[in-house]
């Protein structure tokens, strides 16, 4: 038996052929590809799913942005007729000081 005869396993029993093992990488590179397919397919998905959930969420961020302003708005209003109330309060006060003696009047600047 010639040496390089020796790694020639083509005529053992069970051995598959070179045809044999390239239709069997064959099936193994299908297999895979029909999986990473699948697995790219189903990332899409949750990718476009993502998507329409930022969509959804800067709606609704947009909405609340407006009624937070509206209701600032409202806020700041209330608070300028609180302050002005508070002012007539003081004022009604002070001059009910001076109406019962319990506070000076001031002097008139002339």
């Amino acid at each position: 038996m010639d040496p390089y005869e020796i790694e020639d396993t083509s005529d053992w029993l069970g051995c598959p052929t070179e045809l044999e093992t390239c239709r069997h990488q064959l099936r193994m590179y299908e297999n895979e590809f029909e999986e990473l397919n699948l697995q790219l397919r189903q990332a899409r998905e949750k990718i476009f799913t993502l998507v329409e959930m930022h969509a959804e969420a800067m709606n609704h961020r947009d909405e609340a942005v407006a009624n937070l302003r509206e209701r600032s708005g409202e806020a700041a209003k209330l608070r300028k007729k609180l302050y002005a109330a508070r002012e007539h309060q003081r004022e009604a006060e002070r001059l009910r000081g001076i109406h019962n003696g319990l506070t000076p009047q001031p002097k008139p600047i002339t």
